[in-house]
């Protein structure tokens, strides 16, 4: 297929990026299309079946590397298993008190907009959680590049989905309300 490709290259090697959570999108995805273009299975129609094979095989590699390096919160998630932390391993959902009780008011600001059927205040809401999202995003630069302090970035991711989750949730209290 081509000589760059190995099965044992973590996702960043693949793309030839340095290993980092600050990342450069676009050449991501440059990359992610160079590859695709060489790899792609209907390059292949024609070839024989384990040809075949292993450009399907090579396609759904890039895909996953592609999908978990893209975002912040996956590129994250990479980063810490690459270092042998699964942020959401059973028994390891420690929050700080601060964020819970925030994550409770939260959660009654959105129900009170749904249920009110207020998308002014489903809007500053979304923005609230958008400003705290990009400061988790800021954090987690921080604490995996600068610092190495992985604990602190898998409680980050934690909060990091908890904030998406939410995203996801006022995004559907719009498409309810409208």
């Amino acid at each position: 297929m081509t000589d760059r490709l190995d099965f044992n290259q973590n996702h960043f090697d693949l793309f030839g990026l340095p290993v980092s959570f600050a990342l450069d999108t676009d050449r991501l995805e440059q990359a992610y299309r160079d590859i695709q273009s060489q790899i792609h299975p209907d390059r292949f129609a024609h070839a024989g079946v384990a040809e075949q094979r292993l450009s399907m095989q090579w396609a759904t590699r890039v895909n996953e590397a592609y999908q978990a390096l893209r975002r912040p919160f996956g590129r994250a998630r990479y980063l810490l298993q690459l270092n042998g932390i699964d942020a959401f391993a059973a028994g390891n959902a420690a929050m700080t008190p601060a964020f819970l009780i925030q994550q409770m008011e939260w959660r009654e600001a959105l129900e009170e907009a749904r249920s009110g059927r207020d998308p002014a205040a489903l809007q500053v809401l979304s923005r609230q959680l958008r400003e705290q999202t990009a400061a988790l995003q800021a954090s987690l630069a921080t604490q995996i590049d600068e610092h190495q302090a992985l604990a602190a970035a898998a409680e980050t991711l934690r909060e990091l989905r908890f904030m998406d989750k939410l995203l996801e949730e006022i995004d559907a209290a719009f498409d309810d309300i409208a």
